[in-house]
């Protein structure tokens, strides 16, 4: 075989898609808190982009003119040197314009520390950033005056520990990190975890669910030591709901070990979740849905954002200047604020569309409630709405709605069903619904299988497999029917 080197020339089509239309998907996506921010910092690099709300009309700029030598009278400038004058006047009145605007937004800011500054009240009004649980933990710690060796260990310990207040890691794997390797011994270690164990709340520094509980007890209660023996030996049986096992064990009736059972299950398995809490994140609502004038109404909330223009004195300032540079500059400004207006207004367009359509064929969970919700695929929608299917799946994506019956995502509104006996579709979330109502109703002595829930249902009208029962009872949490038993 020759090698050698040669140069060939292929013939193929690509398809790449423009920057612009790129743009359009990520604007179609975003949500109207995260559109917010991307407009405000649009307006901040792009000068070719103004507030719709706060233009003002142009003021045409005068010729520029010099006086003649000796008379005081103006003199017109051969078309080159005139331009050259314009561009430096131009210059000198946007920096005049600028220092100008400065100190107004100095002033403003100056005087913008009252109350009639929405921003600075707005900072005003947002809560500092809440404490850890493991700065909350260690601040404790210190005011036990531990020393410096209980000191050490300690703060590992504290900072080591996860959400819900628990250590993960044996305390020899503790004593292993770089700053303590080889200085303390595992005596040392114990005695910085009792410290910890002893801060508030109870239980935290445990080193696994059985050793939380254990320390949650109060030694003055007269179950204090019933309590313990439950939980040192019977904890698994509990899970298992082996309640007559535990009582056959310990020598007492089932009713004791109900009555322990049901006060065990008062103590918190996370107790260090009670500390440095996760505020929940704030939800702004894109979509508005309100009863008027006898229909529903279907709004896109988008007053909190700016709105926006192409600045008409950049256009003008394009085809005035012979500049090449700045014809280019100012070219690239236009077009992306052009784009950037263009894909704001046509994402609004496709989202008021598709959130139409939605609600169209959601009407009675406007009226009824969650239970009549309806199956529905976002193919369907898009069908509706004559776009891809994947426009219907950008546009819907971390946006919610304000509707009569609560502030829910989008995405709530799609999902799947079960054929009934008459042939209708009836929605995942309403077939869980039923499930939940039979078991609740059930008799808690002999509680229902799965198998026959799904008995239950077939009576209702609705043929679905066992195996569809285990899932939608998995996912809501309920335990199997030998854990739902309660033993007398």
């Amino acid at each position: 075989m020759r090698l050698e080197v040669s140069l060939a020339q292929k013939l193929s089509l690509q398809l790449k898609l423009a920057p612009q239309i790129i743009q359009s998907i990520e604007i179609l996506q975003l949500p109207a808190m995260s559109l917010q921010e991307l407009v405000e910092t649009a307006l901040g690099e792009n000068e070719a982009l103004e507030r719709a709300d706060e233009a003002e009309p142009e003021v045409p700029a005068p010729s520029p003119q010099l006086p003649a030598a000796g008379n005081g009278s103006t003199q017109e400038l051969p078309p080159k040197e005139q331009d050259a004058v314009a561009d430096t006047l131009r210059t000198l009145e946007q920096m005049e314009t600028a220092a100008e605007q400065d100190w107004q937004d100095f002033g403003r800011r100056r005087g913008s520390f009252t109350d009639e500054d929405p921003k600075f009240e707005a900072m005003n009004n947002t809560a500092a950033p809440a404490e850890s649980m493991h700065e909350a933990l260690f601040e404790q710690f210190l005011l036990l005056e531990p020393d410096e060796t209980e000191r050490t260990i300690g703060r590992h310990i504290i900072f080591n520990l996860d959400e819900g207040g628990l250590l993960p890691y044996p305390l020899e794997e503790i004593l292993e990190s770089p700053e303590l390797r080889g200085r303390f011994t595992p005596v040392d270690a114990e005695r910085a975890l009792k410290l910890v164990q002893a801060l508030e709340p109870k239980g935290v520094g445990a080193r696994n669910l059985q050793e939380a509980l254990l320390l949650q007890l109060d030694p003055n209660d007269p179950k204090f030591e019933l309590k313990s023996r439950i939980l040192r030996e019977h904890l698994e049986d509990i899970n298992k709901n082996k309640r007559p096992k535990v009582a056959r064990d310990l020598g007492i009736s089932v009713q004791e070990v109900n009555g322990s059972v049901e006060e065990i299950a008062r103590l918190d398995p996370r107790p260090g979740s009670k500390l440095g809490e996760v505020r929940s994140a704030y939800v702004h609502p894109d979509v508005l849905v309100e009863w008027a004038d006898g229909r529903y109404e279907v709004r896109l909330e988008d007053a909190f954002f700016p709105r926006i223009r192409v600045n008409p004195q950049y256009r003008d300032l394009l085809q005035q200047s012979d500049d090449p540079k700045v014809k280019e500059y100012v070219r690239r400004k236009l077009e992306s604020a052009k784009w950037l207006v263009d894909a704001i207004q046509q994402r609004q367009n496709t989202l008021q569309r598709v959130c139409e359509e939605i609600f169209r064929v959601q009407r009675e969970y406007l009226d009824f409630g969650k239970e009549h919700l309806k199956p529905l695929k976002m193919q369907e929608i898009a069908d509706r709405v004559g776009i891809h299917v994947s426009t219907v799946s950008r546009a819907i994506a971390d946006k919610w709605a304000q509707t009569p019956r609560g502030i829910v995502p989008l995405k709530f509104f799609f999902t799947g069903g079960a054929e009934t006996a008459d042939g209708e579709t009836m929605s995942r979330l309403s077939v869980k619904q039923r499930v939940q109502e039979i078991i609740e109703k059930e008799d808690k002595k002999t509680p229902l299988s799965d198998e026959e829930v799904a008995e239950h249902l077939k009576k209702q009208g609705l043929d679905i497999a066992r195996r569809t029962v285990t899932k939608y009872r998995k996912a809501l949490k309920i335990p199997s029917s030998r854990q739902r038993r309660e033993w007398k």
